[in-house]
């Protein structure tokens, strides 16, 4: 069953009707005159979201995450764990895969996908654990010539105290440092929610792909109306302000690309999002494959060093 966003209300309301009619002997043909302005009226709707809209539909709970993407794109995926000094971070995943044909490293945040995995995971907030286990995983990457694919999926690093006390912002930095420093293709794709420096921590790459109703911003908007505003009421306000949509971000160049998602957001139509990413990261492999590992590292420097100049 389709769980409908509050700005979706009307298309709800058009759904519910139609089902009411085709349950009637002589209602098919009038439901499908609903089912059509409901469709007429989703198209219109996701053409012209607002930057809170987007984000919503980024939080959405049955958007495809980590564990389906991963299940669609890659085969032969063999997650590995640990950080070799502490413990493993379920929030962040990782590990060797195939990527049509091609052996490639994947690492991403998992949010969960119910209350239970959640909490196993920790909502997709990694602790500095989770960042040295990526930078593990970008060693053997790069030890092995193979390029990394990240997806990135995070309202940002866990802040609590035992993550402090472990070193969450030296983790974050290193991973950002690792990722500038790879000799190997870097690939990152904003999937959902990237939120500061737990996503800048995976995506310091060559390409930041961003799929069309995610969202990457250096604080939820949520928290900037905190802060601004003393209260998080006005979160509307702060998503607008902040830019943090992929259209803003393309214009300003701080993603490479948008990869467009099926009409109603991706969580409509899982298998036509994995398909169109994958065609994405199929061109954008092709390209950097034919870089130096000199080349590559100038890339990533440059790009990043252009980004509020």
């Amino acid at each position: 069953m389709t769980q409908y966003l509050p700005f979706e209300k009307p298309i709800e309301a058009l759904a519910a009707q139609a089902a009411a009619l085709r349950a009637r002997p002589d209602g098919a043909e009038e439901a499908a005159m609903l089912d059509e302005r409901a469709d007429r009226l989703l198209a219109d709707l996701y053409a012209r979201l607002t930057p809170w809209q987007r984000t919503l539909v980024a939080r959405h709970p049955d958007r495809p995450r980590f564990e389906k993407l991963t299940a669609g794109l890659f085969s032969d995926f063999l997650p590995l764990a640990g950080d070799r000094r502490f413990g493993d971070d379920k929030a962040v995943i990782g590990g060797f895969a195939r990527f049509q044909g091609r052996r490639v490293m994947v690492i991403g945040h998992v949010k969960g996908e119910d209350t239970a995995t959640r909490i196993k995971h920790n909502f997709g907030m990694a602790r500095p654990e989770g960042y040295r286990k990526a930078i593990r995983l970008m060693d053997l990457a790069d030890r092995f010539g193979l390029p990394v694919i990240t997806l990135v999926d995070t309202p940002g690093a866990f802040p609590g105290i035992d993550a402090e006390a472990r070193g969450q912002a030296e983790a974050i930095a290193r991973s950002t440092e690792k990722c500038l420093s790879l000799s190997v293709p870097l690939i990152a794709v904003i999937i959902g929610e990237g939120g500061s420096g737990g996503a800048v921590a995976l995506a310091a790459a060559n390409r930041v792909l961003m799929l069309e109703h995610a969202i990457y911003s250096v604080i939820s908007p949520e928290g900037c109306a905190s802060i601004l505003w003393r209260s998080a009421a006005q979160a509307a306000d702060a998503a607008e302000a902040m830019k943090v949509t992929a259209g803003d971000l393309l214009k300003l160049g701080v993603i490479h690309r948008i990869v467009y998602e099926p009409k109603g957001g991706a969580h409509r139509d899982g298998p036509e999002t994995i398909k169109r990413l994958a065609l994405a990261l199929r061109n954008e492999l092709d390209g950097l494959s034919a870089m130096s590992a000199a080349e590559l590292r100038r890339e990533r420097e440059e790009f990043f060093l252009r980004l509020g100049a």
